[in-house]
C-alpha cells in the first residue's frame, strides 16, 4: 500500500550510513521500500563528506539532498516546509555514532529506526529515552529477527499459554567469519567492530549476542532477574570478545543461555533458539527460518510452515507474510517488517491519533535500552569471573 491510509503518500526516509562498502545500510534501504510504503529521499551516506556525496546515486538521491554530515541533513530538512522535509532517519552507521545521530534527529522530531546496539553504553541509551519520551517520536530498533513470521508466530504461542509455563531458553547465535584477525588488513566490517572506541564495551556479544538475547526475551516476555557471563578473547591480540555464554535467572524461575561465537569454523549466521515449556517446546532457526518446531511428549513432532491461508497460523504472524506458503520469505522480508509496523505508527502520529509506544510489535527505544543493559552487565558479570549481577532494566518489558 503506497499510500499510507489517511496520510495518503508514502513516508519520506533519510538514510545515515550506508555508503560505498557498507553492508547494512543496503539492507536498510531495500526493507524500507518493500511494502511501496515509503521512498528514500535523502541521506548522509558516509562521514567523509564528499563520499557521502559520491555515494547517492547509488540510492537514487538526487544532489540537493545528499548531505555532507548528519547534521546538515537535519538542519537543512528541517528548514523544508512540512509537506517536503523528511518523516523519518534511518541510523546505519558504527555504533559510536549512534547516540549523536539518533538524539539529533528525535530533538528534531523526525521518527527514527536505529541499529543495534542502539549506542555506544548505556548511559547514551538511557538519555536517548528520555530524549523520545519527551519528542513523541516513534523509534524502532533493528532487532531484525523479530520480523520473521514464525518468530512471531512462537511468540503468539506462548502468549496463548500453547506450551504451558516456560521453564528454559537456549539461545545462539554463532558465526566463524572472526576466527582470523581480519581487522588487521582493514576489512572495514571486522575493524569496527574489534575496536573498543567504536564498538563499545563488547565485541561479539555487543554485536550479536544482543540478537540471541532480544530473541528470547520477545518471545517469551520472561523478565530477567540475574545473568552469569563468561566472555573470552580466543584471538591473541584482540581487543573485544570472540566468544561467550551467559546464564540467566527469569521472574518465574526459569532459566536460559546465551551462546555467541564468532570464530567457529564454518558458521554463517546461525541465530536459533529453543523454548520448553510444561505444555511442549518450540525450536526455530534463523538459517531455515520458514520452519518451526513444535514438540510434545507422546505426540508427533510438528513442523510449523509460514503459510498465511492456514488456520492454525496467529494472525501477527499472518500479517507478516507477504507471500502464500512454499515461496520462501528470510532476511529482506523479516527486516521489513521492523519497517512495516514501525509506519503504522509514523502514519497514525502524522495524522493526530494515540499511538503505542511501549507493548509494540517491533523492538522499540525500550529494547535498545535494555540491549545495552545487557551488555553493561554481561561484562561487569565476566570481568568479576562470571558472578551473578543484576539484568532486569526499569524500562524492560514483557
Amino acid at each position: 500500500m503506497s499510500t499510507n491510509g489517511k496520510l495518503g503518500r508514502k513516508l519520506r526516509m533519510a538514510l545515515v550510513g550506508g555508503g560505498q562498502g557498507a553492508f547494512i545500510g543496503r539492507v536498510h534501504a531495500t526493507a524500507a521500500v518493500l511494502d511501496n510504503r515509503a521512498a528514500l529521499v535523502a541521506g548522509a551516506l558516509s562521514s567523509d563528506p564528499a563520499k557521502a556525496k559520491a555515494s547517492a546515486p547509488d540510492y537514487d538521491i538526487p544532489p540537493a539532498r545528499a548531505y555532507g554530515s548528519y547534521r546538515e541533513l537535519i538542519d537543512s530538512e528541517k528548514k523544508l516546509p512540512e509537506g517536503e522535509r523528511i518523516d523519518f532517519v534511518t541510523v546505519a552507521t558504527p555504533n559510536h555514532t549512534h547516540y549523536e545521530i539518533a538524539k539529533a534527529a528525535v530533538e528534531a522530531g523526525f521518527n527514527v529506526l536505529c541499529d543495534k546496539p542502539m549506542t555506544f553504553d548505556l548511559k547514551q541509551a538511557e538519555d536517548l529515552a528520555e530524549a523520545v519520551d519527551r519528542s513523541g517520536v516513534v523509534f524502532a530498533v533493528t532487532h531484525n529477527y523479530t520480523g520473521y513470521p514464525l518468530v512471531r508466530q512462537a511468540r503468539e504461542m506462548v502468549a496463548a499459554g500453547e506450551l504451558g509455563e516456560i521453564q528454559a531458553i537456549r539461545a545462539n547465535y554463532i558465526q566463524g567469519w572472526l576466527r582470523s584477525r581480519i581487522e588487521k588488513d582493514d576489512q572495514k566490517q571486522a575493524a569496527w567492530r574489534t575496536d573498543p572506541a567504536r564498538s563499545g564495551a563488547a565485541g561479539c556479544f555487543g554485536d550479536i549476542g544482543t540478537h540471541a538475547y532480544n530473541l528470547g526475551r520477545y518471545i517469551t516476555g520472561l523478565l530477567p532477574v540475574d545473568v552469569s557471563c563468561n566472555l573470552k578473547t580466543f584471538e591473541s591480540g584482540r581487543a573485544l570478545d570472540d566468544y561467550g555464554h551467559a546464564v540467566i535467572r527469569f521472574e518465574n524461575g526459569a532459566l536460559g543461555t546465551v551462546t555467541a561465537s564468532q570464530i567457529s569454523h564454518g558458521r554463517e549466521n546461525d541465530i536459533s533458539i529453543e523454548v520448553d515449556g510444561t505444555k511442549g517446546a518450540i525450536q526455530w532457526r534463523q538459517e531455515e527460518p520458514n520452519v518451526l518446531w513444535f514438540r510434545r511428549n507422546g505426540q508427533p513432532h510438528a513442523m510449523y510452515t509460514r503459510d498465511p491461508n492456514v488456520a492454525w497460523l496467529h494472525e501477527t504472524a499472518k500479517a507478516s507474510c507477504r507471500l502464500p506458503a512454499g515461496h520462501p520469505e528470510a532476511f529482506f522480508e523479516a527486516f521489513a517488517n521492523i519497517y512495516r509496523f514501525a509506519y503504522d505508527a509514523m502514519v497514525a502520529r502524522a495524522t493526530g491519533e494515540k499511538i503505542e509506544r511501549v507493548a509494540t510489535i517491533y523492538p522499540n527505544i525500550n529494547d535498545g535500552v535494555e540491549g545495552m543493559y545487557f551488555i553493561q552487565q554481561c561484562v561487569a558479570s565476566s570481568k568479576a569471573a562470571g558472578a551473578w549481577t543484576p539484568l532486569r532494566h526499569k524500562r524492560a518489558r514483557k
